[in-house]
């Protein structure tokens, strides 16, 4: 008897059938965030700063991609050494504009068509998202909630294009795209009048969300932030503001990992969340004593976040996607890492005893609840996870495969 058979014995013998957990883990996909493999740069060369809209990739690994192409073979890479089918996200910022100037609010389908293309042909689905930073326009810290209605106008149509670029590249892949908006404004030092900017934000996602949508095409989400460089003491899209604005609209609530004051247990959130809109939007980070975008871990809060999706049942409302970018180390191995991370993490939830802790529960023997809990922990999780990369011709030991492939490629960029 192998190790993944005796595995499978003795979860049976706490009421977990892993094969059904095994095919519940193949289903659902993450989408690798396209900015991890070139540092948030993307490919216009507008001139915009990064680091004044919030945003900061800190290192200079070699081997950085450079062009769309260098960057889709990188996550070609990645995707081999992942197990399962995944997605891509992407932003705006990477078009492919083939030299050419073009004003973000001016761009369709034609810019991302490449992309699309790609995917396609990988049995990929693709997440979108409007780049509101890291341009001339966004350099006094404030976009759709500026008190210039020229800016603000420009961002209302970049924001309605980016709809209408999700939308088809939902129709054209027949896998429904999320498109999600995050905007940096907000004010270094204390504002006087916190109320106007989130009032001009409010009527500006307004016009943003106008035209109708096809669901099955595009998803719309809407993402908070406590605070980002350059706005520390005010951040005009708060979580309370974004809350209120999905509830009212129902959108999708885009939760970060990264996002919340470090005392917060995203995980707390999802079940209020999901009570008053219709699906989640997750963004797994890590965040290091502030938002800094670490690589995801197997780490507590990672995996308090898959068990509350699986304890309420919400994984068929939820779209899991990765949202961190360091370049400090090789940029392949942390879209590896934090993948793999992430499904351990809804592996672990998913092979819990949980009929098992809904009995103690339900009988007030909150003492057996816990020692449940603590049990669970060593049961033989490592042979089921062996087995899933098994399945999907994936090798446990992927680093040698990086390095061969940071040795041939990487090294001569």
């Amino acid at each position: 008897m192998n190790a993944y058979e005796i595995a499978k014995e003795t979860y049976a013998a706490h009421g977990v059938d892993t094969e059904e957990v095994l095919n519940r883990l193949a289903v659902t996909p993450i989408s690798l965030h396209c900015w991890q493999g070139d540092d948030v740069g993307g490919f216009e060369n507008v001139g915009g700063d990064l680091a004044g809209s919030g945003l900061a990739a800190t290192g200079n690994y070699p081997g950085k991609a450079r062009t769309p192409d260098e960057l889709r073979q990188d996550l070609e890479k990645a995707l081999s050494l992942i197990p399962g089918k995944h997605r891509l996200n992407l932003h705006a910022c990477y078009a492919e504009l083939g030299g050419r100037k073009k004003e973000r609010s001016d761009y369709g389908v034609g810019e991302f068509q490449g992309w699309i293309d790609w995917a396609k042909s990988r049995g990929l689905g693709m997440d979108f998202n409007p780049s509101f930073f890291a341009h001339p326009k966004a350099s006094s810290g404030f976009t759709l909630s500026s008190p210039d209605k020229g800016i603000r106008d420009y961002w209302i149509e970049h924001g309605k294009a980016c709809r209408r670029i999700g939308a088809e590249i939902g129709r054209q892949l027949g896998s429904t795209c999320v498109t999600n908006v995050w905007i940096p404004d907000g004010s270094k030092d204390l504002p006087a009048d916190r109320k106007s900017p989130r009032l001009r934000l409010e009527s500006a996602l307004d016009e943003v969300f106008s035209e109708k949508i096809a669901p099955q095409h595009n998803l719309d989400a809407v993402e908070s932030k406590l605070f980002g460089i350059g706005s520390e003491s005010y951040v005009v899209g708060s979580h309370e503001f974004y809350m209120g604005y999905a509830v009212k609209n129902q959108k999708l609530l885009c939760l970060d990992a990264g996002h919340f004051h470090p005392t917060e247990q995203l995980a707390d959130k999802i079940s209020s969340v999901l009570q008053f809109v219709p699906e989640l939007l997750l963004h797994v980070s890590r965040g290091v004593r502030w938002d800094s975008d670490h690589v995801v871990l197997l780490d507590d809060p990672t995996i308090a976040i898959m068990e509350e999706l699986v304890r309420g049942e919400f994984l068929g409302r939820t779209h899991i996607g990765l949202d961190f970018f360091d370049a400090s180390i090789n940029r392949i191995a942390a879209w590896i890492i934090g993948s793999r991370s992430t499904q351990k993490a809804l592996l672990t939830a998913l092979l819990q005893p949980l009929a098992q802790l809904r009995a103690a529960e339900e009988e007030g023997a909150f003492w057996e609840r816990l020692a449940i809990m603590e049990e669970s922990k060593t049961l033989p999780i490592g042979s089921v996870w062996e087995e899933f990369l098994r399945r999907n011709d994936v090798p446990c030991n992927w680093m040698a495969e990086v390095r061969q492939y940071e040795s041939l490629v990487l090294a001569g960029r």
